[in-house]
């Protein structure tokens, strides 16, 4: 029980950071589109490498969610 409490929550955590991943790259990629960040790269690229990274955390966390739920 107390194990498929943890991957649970791990699970939605996943899905919570997916989105908020998601959503940060689309700011970035609209609202700082040439600026340098912090010596980093572009705000732009950045942006893109975080929607990239944050849907594919989303689409992580709805898999895991529903391989526990049918568990």
């Amino acid at each position: 029980m107390q194990k498929d409490v943890w991957l649970a929550l791990l699970a939605l955590s996943i899905y919570v950071v997916g989105g908020l991943s998601t959503f940060a790259g689309i700011g970035l990629i609209v609202m700082m589109k040439a600026r340098d960040l912090w010596g980093l790269g572009e705000g732009r690229s950045l942006g893109y490498l975080f929607l990239c990274v944050g849907l594919s955390l989303s689409i992580l966390g709805v898999l895991l969610m529903r391989i526990l739920r049918n568990r």
